[in-house]
């Protein structure tokens, strides 16, 4: 066992840059995020993976709805308790993702994790290693005991990243999301810091 699974849990004021071999997550900048925050927020993936309720078509995008994006993403980095890093390819520079650490519980020194990537990111392998990069991140620099997550059953890509970065499945919420004429399941999974420390990663 390493000192880090002792270490005291840190709130998520500080908003680190991570580095990967292919990827950087770094902390948000509305304004400069904004045009490849668009494209991945009008993506018909992005909306059926990560909305709960089932979404065939972006909403419009308006000058309002930009101005709602703006005040959003504007406030991720005063946020003590969630951490919120966009995903940059980079070859590239630009962002393609987001990864969020958020649902903090104090008490129980755990997290709840959720990624999204738009279309340039994809099936690059920058999901699994984002999702390495912050779940370390959260176990060894921060002390949590657990980091979990949900994804729908339909994403089959989304769960195949997430077994590849070391998370196993603990159950299934059954009929969580109707798509279209379909009810979805949900699968829950989690890693735990005693696992992920024997585990050369």
């Amino acid at each position: 066992m390493t000192d880090q699974l002792h270490a005291p849990t840190a709130t998520f004021a500080d908003k680190p840059t991570l580095e990967g071999e292919r990827i950087i997550l770094r902390p948000v900048d509305a304004e400069e995020d904004l045009p490849w925050l668009r494209v991945m927020l009008d993506d018909p993936d992005v909306l059926r993976y990560t909305s709960p309720v089932y979404t065939p078509v972006a909403p419009e995008w308006d000058e309002a709805m930009e101005k709602r994006v703006v005040e959003w993403y504007s406030t991720r980095n005063e946020q003590t308790d969630r951490l919120d890093l966009i995903i940059v390819d980079r070859s590239t520079g630009r962002g393609v993702g987001e990864v969020v650490l958020n649902e903090w519980d104090e008490a129980n020194r755990s997290c709840n994790l959720r990624i999204c990537i738009g279309p340039d990111g994809r099936d690059r392998g920058f999901g699994t290693e984002a999702v390495r990069l912050v779940t370390d991140h959260a176990i060894r620099a921060l002390g949590l005991n657990r980091v979990s997550l949900g994804v729908y059953a339909f994403n089959g890509r989304g769960q195949r990243a997430y077994e590849k970065a070391g998370f196993k499945v603990e159950g299934v919420r059954r009929q969580v999301l109707r798509y279209g004429d379909e009810w979805i399941d949900d699968i829950d999974m989690a890693v735990l810091a005693e696992d992920w420390v024997r585990t050369d990663r």
